[in-house]
C-alpha cells in the first residue's frame, strides 16, 4: 500500500492483517481522488472507518488541511498513527477511537469531505448517512465505498447522489450536501 500522489507520493504505508481487512485498491483510490482533486486543498476531511489511515493520508498528501480519523479498533488507530508519523502528517490529524455512530452523534465538527468505507453487509450506510449530513459543509462531498449490488438511495436528507461508479466487486457512490 502506498501514497499515490502529492507531497508524500510513493511512500509506503503499513497495513492491517486479517480476514476483515479490505484496503482500498490503488485503482479505486486513484479514481476517488481524481474526482475530488480540486476540492481537496485546505479541506477538512473525515476518514470514518479509517483502518490503516490510507485514505485520509492520501487526502493530506494532496493538500487537505486536516483529517479526522475514526475507527473503533485501537490496533487500526495505532497503525494509522505510525503511518501518519512516517509521512510527517501527524500534526494535521486527529484520531478518535470510537464507533462511527457514536462519533457522529457526539461531535460538533464540520467537514468538507467525508470518506466512508464501513464493513460490508452491515447496513451501516443507512444508519450513518443521515447523521453525517448534519456535519457536512454546504457543497460538502460524501464518498461511500461499498459492495456492488447494494442499493444506495438517491438522496438522504440534504445529501443528493451525484455519481455512482462500479469497480468490480466495489462500488463508489458520491453525494453532495445541498442546503439550499
Amino acid at each position: 500500500m502506498r501514497v499515490i500522489a502529492g507531497s508524500a507520493r510513493g511512500r509506503r504505508l503499513k497495513t492491517l492483517e486479517g480476514m476483515d481487512v479490505r484496503p482500498t485498491t490503488d485503482k479505486v483510490k486513484e479514481a476517488i481522488f481524481s474526482a475530488i482533486q480540486f476540492d481537496l486543498p485546505d479541506a477538512a476531511v473525515l476518514d470514518l472507518f479509517a483502518g490503516s489511515g490510507q485514505m485520509g493520508i492520501e487526502a493530506l498528501s494532496r493538500g487537505a488541511a486536516s483529517v479526522v480519523f475514526v475507527d473503533r479498533s485501537a490496533r487500526s488507530l495505532q497503525v494509522t498513527r505510525e503511518n501518519l508519523e512516517s509521512v510527517q502528517f501527524a500534526e494535521q490529524a486527529q484520531l478518535h477511537q470510537t464507533e462511527a455512530q457514536s462519533f457522529l452523534q457526539s461531535t460538533a465538527m464540520q467537514f468538507d469531505i467525508a470518506i466512508l468505507d464501513p464493513p460490508y453487509r452491515k447496513g451501516m450506510h443507512e444508519k450513518l448517512l443521515p447523521l453525517l449530513a448534519e456535519h457536512m459543509a454546504d457543497n460538502g462531498i460524501v464518498i461511500c465505498e461499498h459492495e456492488t449490488g447494494l442499493g444506495m438511495p438517491q438522496s438522504v436528507g440534504i445529501l443528493e447522489q451525484k455519481k455512482q461508479k462500479k469497480y468490480g466487486a466495489i462500488t463508489v457512490t458520491t453525494y453532495i450536501c445541498r442546503r439550499d
